[in-house]
This record gives structure tokens, sequence and C-alpha cells, in this order.
């Protein structure tokens, strides 16, 4: 796999001339966005200030691990000693979240469904929390979503952070977010971390849940593109390259647009 050419400072430019574009055309004052503490939100919140429009960041914290919360308040710092025009609040659903599972059955589910289950109502708490502020703020919900994530291994929650208004970075990698970081400056501390979804209350990476870094899943995206099979592999490649057709294969129900059962016009006369 090459390594590609990428010009950080022209993709910055593109990005931010596209969402205030996006915003003016739609009518809003400006963006809402969740700050997790990690890479695809700093990139994200950044490029969103450099629009000028105003931009809101939401912390939601729910029994967060304290490392994700320090980072995410060193995002929140960067932004507002950088940028006049960004502006931050605090909306701890911890409390919302333990309220919500009492009020719940969970006898009935195994452990492993209900952890994840329970991780992906962590994540649809906080989108709607945002579109809270959105509606609030006559405002976009904005997307963090990056393209092995979104369009590779659908590792996002449906409704949860998936659940946005318009994705500003899911065209880019993981390691092309990366080097926007860089080149925007982002606390060192958040580039360099180990990337987490941050649903389980503890430190656990994303490489921990789907058995693979983004650099590995990236060289087996590339793979596939070229049109490669598992067959044509080896070692960590082939396994790679396993973890993510497989996951590719059963997250097209989020992957791909919702289905629409389409009636033939001869039935409804």
């Amino acid at each position: 796999m090459k390594t590609p050419i990428f010009n950080a400072k022209a993709v910055t430019e593109h990005i931010v001339l596209w969402l205030k574009n996006y915003a003016e055309e739609a009518g809003v004052k400006g963006f809402v966005i969740g700050i997790s503490g990690g890479i695809d939100s700093a990139v994200t919140s950044t490029l969103c200030a450099m629009t000028g429009l105003p931009t809101l960041c939401i912390e939601m914290p729910i029994h967060q691990a304290p490392s994700q919360v320090s980072r995410g308040q060193e995002q929140l710092n960067f932004l507002k000693n950088n940028f006049k025009n960004t502006h931050t609040a605090l909306a701890d659903l911890t409390e919302t979240f333990d309220l919500f599972q009492k009020a719940v059955p969970q006898e009935n589910a195994s452990t492993e469904t209900l952890r994840l289950t329970l991780a992906n109502t962590r994540a649809r708490l906080r989108m709607t929390t945002l579109y809270y502020f959105a509606g609030i703020n006559h405002s976009l919900v904005v997307g963090t979503g990056n393209k092995i994530e979104d369009f590779g291994v659908g590792f996002f929650t449906k409704y949860g952070d998936g659940g946005v208004d318009l994705s500003p970075i899911a065209d880019l990698l993981k390691s092309e977010v990366r080097a926007l970081g860089v080149h925007l400056n982002v606390p060192s501390s958040i580039v360099q971390a180990k990337p987490t979804d941050g649903l389980f209350g503890d430190d656990r990476s994303d490489e921990d849940q789907l058995g693979a870094n983004y650099d590995e899943l990236e060289k087996a995206m590339y793979n596939k593109d070229q049109g490669l099979t598992s067959s044509d592999l080896t070692g960590r490649d082939k396994e790679v390259f396993d973890i993510y057709e497989r996951l590719n294969r059963i997250n097209q129900h989020k992957i791909n647009p919702i289905p629409v059962c389409i009636i033939p016009e001869k039935l409804k006369k």
C-alpha cells in the first residue's frame, strides 16, 4: 500500500468553505458538536470554528473515564483560546443514563447483549442532547465519523453518533484526520491518544473492540478496493482483511441508506 500525498492545508480550506456554504444555504446560525476528547471531534470542532460561525461544543459525560474528560477539556480550552466564535456547554448525562437503566427491563438479556445495548443507549442519549442544543440555537449537528468508521467497518451507533445533519470528515481516513489534527495544532495529547468511543465508562480502545488498529484497517480497505480477496493475503494482512470484511458485511444496515419498500403502482390502483 503506497502512502498517499496529503495536502492538509488544501483539505482544510475545502472543508471550512464547504461547512460555511452549507450552513448559509441551510439558513442556520452555526454548528453544534459533541466533544469527546478524541481526534475526530477535535479536528471537526476546529474546522467548524474556522468558519467564523457560532460553534457550540458540548461535553456529555456518562460515567466517563478521567483521561477522556481531561482531553476533552484540553480541546475546549484550545478552541476558546483561538476562536472567539466558539462556546461551550456541559450536559452531564450520567444521572439520565442511570435513570434509564432503572426504567427498562434487563433480566432477559445476556450480559454481552446488555452491555452493547447500553453502550449504544449512551450514544443515542448524546444524539438527543445535541439536537436539543441545535434546536434552541438554530444550528446544525455536525458528525465526527471518518471514512473507515462510516463506510468501512460501520463502527458507529445508528441514530447515535450516526444521527447528524452533515459529515465534514467522512471522506477522510483516520490517518488523514490525524494529519489534519497536526496541521490545525490540535493538542498533541489528543492526536497521540488511542482512539476510543468512550461508551463503556473505561479506557478500552477502538482497537480492543475491532481487533485491529485504524492503520491496519485502512490497508484492508485499500486491498479490498484493489480487488484483492482473503486468499491473496497471508499473515496479519489476511487476519485484518477478514476482520474488515466481516464488519463491513454485518454493518451494511448502518452503512447503507434505510431501505424503502417500493410499492408497484399497479398495487395502489
